[in-house]
């Protein structure tokens, strides 16, 4: 049923932006403050860098605004994705009332941002809602009583949620002002003002490696580079970080459907399953859109994104019988940690000039938001509540019953040294189709395009020796380890890999 309309391939945000307009760096260059990566994080931090009068460098590998941020759905709420009650037990009723705070004046600020620069985003403010749902693993009553310990005054405990087919939820909690916004179109406009004030955004630039010290320094992939006097890594995952083993990787997938105009009333819906659904609804001309995510995986550690897509675009119809036409389908990527809150601060003590925003946990708007607040605080010499809570050297709180586990899946996938190839030999790869292919001692990843073109590299990540595996769904090679990813013609296109795959010639 997919491949009748190649479209649907494409994110909703990236099919109904306009991209900013931004320049590629060729020569060396200075500046007060260097950030790489151009999404929500990167160029909230940017933001408030240049309208304090510092001099701001934005890099990034791609165009602006169009790595994982483009693929999130865009939800601002401030009730934390891996429940209320866990993270009051993870990090005490103090800082989870600290981490609950930060994400709704993340909503004020994006709110405020919105409003002060008049940018035309679809901001709105709207009810969000935890349905419980057979099978669920989360506890709506332990939920209620930690929401109202942490400065939730509203929440209320509903019957049955107000929109769609009740009758497949249970009870629903209700977080009033909650928001939604159409993420690029704000981002595109934060680009034009960071540009307006003086900052400079670099498209299409990869950054390779930076070193620390009193005057941090990046070097790119054509050879320049950048001096600065404090240096932000707001990529989804830092390069160059050795952060891999508390930020594990995971797909999660998307789908987009046409529902009549006003249909229904604009919400926020997650449930309590464990891979959860996440709905909201974004108007579109004549129409609505269905924007439901979920049927999550950890990183190239499942190939069947076809069944997931099928599976979710099912759900969505059982529940919300006004949806009918697919319109949009994407996948993602999500970096979790250990207790549900980014690492948003100072690399270490060692690098006071280098900075960390990362670990959206799920809630990627407002984390990158906070993100962007927090370090430009640290930067500019201001105090700020939250930097405690989200220190990036904070001691790990979560129970070694859930830390194991994702240890474990990311050293498994080491055995794959070990077996044999997908297919027999390129031979019996078709148009369109990619494989792992064994050649003596080696593993070859291995795609054939449409038009028949092979192309053949190393199945080794370039970022610590696992073998990738091939996603069919987004035509990339994907390492179940650590959630780097690849083109197939073997360019990186997540971290913490920054180096293509090799060649065959150089693989031996």
């Amino acid at each position: 049923m997919w491949e009748s309309d190649e479209g649907r391939t494409v994110s909703y945000w990236q099919s109904s932006a306009e991209e900013p307009k931004t320049s590629t760096l060729k020569n060396p260059i200075e500046t007060d403050v260097c950030v790489i990566g151009g999404g929500i994080s990167g160029l909230t931090a940017a933001y408030l860098l240049t309208k304090a009068g510092r001099e701001v460098i934005v890099v990034d590998d791609g165009p602006i605004g169009a790595g994982e941020t483009a693929r999130t759905t865009a939800h601002l709420s401030n009730a934390i994705d891996d429940r209320l009650y866990r993270v009051e037990e993870w990090h005490g009723e103090e800082k989870a009332r600290l981490a609950v705070e930060s994400h709704g004046r993340a909503i004020d600020e994006i709110e405020r941002i919105v409003t002060e620069e008049g940018i035309d985003c679809d901001f709105l403010r709207v009810d969000g809602y935890l349905a419980e749902v057979e099978g669920g693993k989360d506890d709506l009553d332990k939920e209620l009583d930690s929401a109202r310990r942490l400065g939730f005054a509203d929440v209320e405990m509903l019957d049955k949620l107000p929109v769609g087919d009740a009758a497949k939820f249970g009870r629903v909690l209700r977080f009033p002002n909650q928001g939604q916004f159409h993420v690029l179109r704000y981002l595109a406009a934060l680009a034009r003002i960071i540009e307006s004030n003086g900052g400079w955004l670099f498209s299409n630039t990869r950054a390779m490696e930076w070193t620390g010290g009193d005057l941090p320094e990046v070097k790119l992939a054509g050879g320049a580079d950048i001096r600065c006097r404090s240096l932000v890594l707001a990529t989804n995952y830092p390069i160059q970080s050795k952060m891999f083993a508390r930020l594990p990787a995971y797909r999660t997938y998307v789908v987009g459907l046409r529902i009549p105009k006003g249909s229904m009333d604009p919400a926020l819906i997650w449930d309590t399953l464990d891979p959860y659904h996440y709905v909201r609804i974004q108007p579109e001309g004549d129409h609505d859109v269905l924007i439901v995510g979920g049927e999550d995986h950890r990183t190239g550690q499942e190939n069947d994104g076809e069944e997931r897509f099928t599976r979710l675009w099912s759900w969505t119809r059982e529940r919300f019988p006004a949806a009918d036409e697919l319109l949009y389908r994407w996948s993602g990527q999500v970096l979790e940690t250990h207790d549900g809150l980014g690492f948003i601060g100072r690399y270490s003590a060692g690098e006071p000039n280098v900075y960390l925003i990362t670990g959206d946990s799920g809630m990627g708007m407002t984390h990158g938001t906070i993100g962007g607040m927090v370090v430009s605080d640290l930067i500019l010499g201001r105090q700020n509540p939250w930097t405690e809570v989200y220190d990036p050297r904070r001691i790990a709180t979560q129970p070694l019953t859930e830390a194991v586990p994702e240890i474990t899946l990311s050293t498994v996938p080491y055995l794959e040294w070990l077996t044999g190839g997908d297919v027999a030999s390129v031979d019996d790869l078709k148009n369109g189709q990619g494989a792992i292919i064994r050649i003596g001692l080696r593993k070859i990843a291995a795609y054939r395009d449409e038009n028949g073109k092979l192309y053949q590299h190393s199945a080794v990540c370039t970022h610590m020796g696992c073998i990738v595996q091939f996603n069919p769904a987004e035509k990339t090679f994907d390492c179940p380890c650590h959630g780097s990813r690849f083109g197939v013609d073997g360019h990186p296109i997540n971290t913490p890999a920054v180096s293509p795959l090799a060649p065959l010639e150089e693989d031996s």
